[in-house]
């Protein structure tokens, strides 16, 4: 599978260590940076790992920082992306069964990295569930905006 990776300063050991592991899993794997432990604003790869599997260039994403939080929030941006934080891997599997998630975010200060390596490699192995999820996943990439409270 091809597989786009990217941080901020603060996920950077657990970055190259997911990004090591993916490769010796037989994945492909794009690096988005960053490449030091220069301070750097968490939407700018964010937005980089978004449209990078947006555009195609990567089946999955795995998008982290110190909580996951920031990141996610910037990927999630594209309508074309679904990110979901997950720290355990009942959460990694049902971002995939249900809500057919094609990036993954973790925090680093928030979970080791075997526990990350757990989550992601559910997250790879969990098919989207189809079914009456797919009504549900499709309003996500196209939101009925309401401009009056319901």
């Amino acid at each position: 599978m091809r597989i786009a990776i990217a941080s901020d300063h603060a996920a950077l050991e657990m970055k190259a260590a997911l990004a090591a592991w993916l490769t010796e899993q037989g994945h492909e794997v794009n690096d988005l940076g960053p490449h030091d432990g220069t301070s750097v604003d968490y939407p700018d790869y964010g937005y980089k790992l978004a449209s990078t599997v947006a555009g195609g260039a990567a089946e999955r994403g795995v998008a982290l920082c110190g909580t996951g939080l920031g990141i996610s929030m910037a990927v999630n941006r594209n309508p074309d992306c679904r990110c979901a934080v997950v720290s355990e891997q009942l959460s990694a599997y049902f971002s995939r069964d249900h809500n057919d998630a094609n990036v993954i975010a973790m925090g680093a200060r928030m979970i080791g990295i075997e526990q990350a390596k757990a989550c992601l490699a559910t997250f790879l192995s969990t098919p989207f569930g189809g079914d009456r999820h797919v009504r549900r996943v499709d309003k996500l990439s196209n939101p009925p905006f309401v401009k009056e409270p319901v």
